[in-house]
C-alpha cells in the first residue's frame, strides 16, 4: 500500500476521532447547562464542576455570581423583614409599658389613682390583643401548606374566581374579566392557593379604587402559562414598589401586609412566579407564571 494512502487513512481516522470526541464532549457541556439552569430555576445552587477545564470553571463561575446575588438578596430580605417586625412589636409593646409604669406611680399609699384604672387597663387589654393578632399573623405567613396540585381549567378556574368576587366588585362600581388569549389553557395547581392569588389580587385593586380589572392568560415562548391581572386603580408608590412583596409591609391603613408575601411563596412552592410588572399612570399589573 502507498505511503500516501496510510498517511490518508491515519488523518481520516484522526479527524473522525477528533469530531466524535467533540460531539461527546459538546453533549455534555449541552448537559451539564441543563442541570445548571434546572438547579438555577430551582434555587439550588449546591452544585460544582470539576475545574478540569475552561468551560467547567465558566459555569462554576456563573454558579458563584448567582449565590452571591442570592445571599446579597436573601440578607436585603431579612434586613427589611426583622426592621418591619422591630416596628410592629415596638408599637404595640411601648404603649402598654408606658402606661403600666404611669399608673403604678400615680398610685398613693392608700391604694387611690389619679388615672382611670379601668381605662387604663382596657388599653392594655386591647394593645396585647393587638400583638397577639400580630403573632397569629405571622404563624399564618409561615405556615403556608404544601400544594395539592391537579390539572385545572383556567376557565373554571377564573368563573369561580369571578362569581366570589361578583358582589364586592359590583358594590365598589367595578367591573371585572377575564380574557383568553388561547383555547384550553390548564395549569397544573393547587386550585384553592391559586384562587387565593387571584382573589387577593381583585382585593387589592378594588381598594385602590380600582374601576376595570383585566385579568387575561397565554402562552409564554417557553410553553409556561402566564396569568396577567392590571387594573385602573391608584398605582403603588415607587418607594413602595420593591417593598410589597415583604412579609407586614403595607402602604393601607388597614391590612395585615403578607397577602402578597402569602402569594409569592404559594407561587414558589408551584415552581412558579409572582412579579410587580408596572404600577403607573397607565395602571398596575401583576404577572403569575406557572412553569
Amino acid at each position: 500500500m502507498a505511503v500516501w494512502v496510510v498517511i490518508l487513512i491515519v488523518v481520516a481516522v484522526a479527524l473522525l476521532a477528533w469530531l466524535l470526541a467533540s460531539l461527546y464532549t459538546r453533549r455534555k457541556d449541552i448537559r451539564k447547562v441543563a442541570y445548571m439552569m434546572d438547579a438555577l430555576e430551582d434555587g439550588e445552587l449546591n452544585f460544582r464542576f470539576k475545574d478540569s477545564n475552561k468551560f467547567n470553571r465558566t459555569l462554576n463561575r456563573i454558579r458563584t455570581i448567582f449565590e452571591t446575588q442570592r445571599q446579597a438578596h436573601e440578607q436585603d430580605s431579612w434586613t427589611k423583614l426583622i426592621r418591619v417586625l422591630t416596628h410592629e412589636i415596638m408599637n404595640t409593646v411601648s404603649p402598654i409599658a408606658s402606661l403600666s409604669d404611669a399608673m403604678a406611680r400615680s398610685v398613693d399609699e392608700n391604694g387611690r389613682s389619679e388615672l382611670d384604672i379601668k381605662a387604663g387597663l382596657e388599653t392594655i387589654s386591647d394593645s396585647s390583643k393587638n400583638l397577639i393578632g400580630f403573632v397569629q399573623t405571622y404563624r399564618q405567613l409561615s405556615g403556608v401548606a404544601r400544594p395539592v396540585r391537579k390539572a385545572l381549567d383556567l376557565q373554571e378556574l377564573m368563573d369561580g374566581v369571578l362569581a366570589l368576587n361578583s358582589e364586592y366588585t359590583a358594590s365598589c362600581g367595578a367591573v371585572c374579566s377575564y380574557r383568553p388569549e388561547e383555547p384550553d389553557l390548564m395549569i397544573y395547581a393547587d386550585e384553592g392557593q391559586i384562587s387565593q392569588i387571584l382573589i387577593n389580587l381583585i382585593k387589592n385593586a378594588l381598594q385602590a379604587g380600582a374601576k376595570h380589572i383585566d385579568i387575561s392568560a397565554g402562552m409564554g415562548k417557553d410553553d409556561e402559562v402566564l396569568i396577567r391581572v392590571a387594573n385602573d386603580g391608584e398605582p403603588i408608590p415607587v418607594s413602595a414598589q420593591e417593598q410589597i412583596f415583604i412579609p407586614f409591609y403595607t402602604t393601607k391603613k388597614e391590612g395585615s401586609g403578607i397577602g402578597l408575601s402569602i402569594s409569592r411563596q404559594i407561587m414558589r412552592n408551584h415552581n412558579g412566579s409572582i412579579e410587580l410588572v408596572r404600577s403607573d399612570e397607565a395602571g398596575t399589573e401583576f404577572l403569575l407564571v406557572f412553569r
